[in-house]
């Protein structure tokens, strides 16, 4: 049996991406597949019982066995893009202060534009979950100097994107308005950008952030397995 990191059920396997996707993606005329993507796991992609992707049950993995808060003060989290199992599992954890933040989705607590969070104060939140939301965003540097400007010193923030193994340099252009060139360029028809890992790395620590790469060895042997993540998966932590 494996498990969901995040909701803890017990499943024979986890379910695959749905077939309408890997049909579209498999469409486009490009020279690369889904499995080129460095946090995927086509086969095994979500929890039949909560519906968490791969990605988010490697952030609970993170949560649960790496993130310690041993101040006197709540800690102070803050989710863009909320999801609403993760939402769950962040609200849940002892001593904490959540709060959720997006430029449109009701689910959030906030309104907010990542590249203009005048709404929070310097060093407002010791902990961000910041997933698969800066390939949306025209001006992905402003965002991570947001992101980094909320961030309180010592912080940790999940900083996560599709990231494309095979691609050499990021490809990327917010005047892209087509939505076939979209989806080939950048995977996806609300995407500007599609990284590449170098490149990725490099403007989270141009914008400040020290990055620390967890891949399946620091979680220990077998345990990406059992949770349904790809053995190629990496998950990123901006430290200030």
């Amino acid at each position: 049996m494996r498990q969901c990191s995040l909701c803890l059920s017990q499943v024979p396997n986890f379910l695959p991406l749905s077939e309408s996707y890997v049909r579209l993606f498999n469409g486009l005329p490009v020279d690369y597949s889904l499995e080129d993507f460095e946090t995927l796991n086509v086969g095994q992609y979500s929890c039949p019982h909560c519906g968490a992707a791969d990605r988010e049950r490697l952030y609970a993995l993170f949560v649960r066995a790496c993130l310690s808060w041993t101040g006197e003060q709540p800690m102070r989290v803050l989710d863009i893009a909320p999801a609403v199992a993760l939402s769950r599992l962040l609200c849940g954890l002892p001593n904490v202060h959540y709060r959720s933040a997006d430029l449109c989705s009701p689910l959030a607590d906030d309104q907010v534009d990542i590249t203009d969070m005048g709404l929070y104060a310097d060093a407002s939140f010791d902990f961000i979950l910041c997933s698969h939301v800066l390939e949306h965003v025209p001006d992905d540097a402003k965002a991570m100097a947001e992101l980094f400007r909320v961030l309180a010193p010592g912080g940790a923030a999940i900083l996560m994107v599709p990231i494309l193994l095979t691609q050499a340099e990021t490809d990327e252009d917010p005047t892209v308005t087509e939505v076939s060139e979209r989806w080939r360029r950048f995977g996806q028809d609300d995407h500007v950008r599609m990284y590449a890992r170098d490149d990725y790395l490099a403007r989270l620590q141009r914008a400040g952030f020290q990055v620390q790469a967890l891949d399946s060895a620091a979680f220990g042997a077998g345990v990406f397995r059992h949770h349904g993540i790809s053995e190629q998966s990496v998950l990123y932590i901006g430290r200030k």
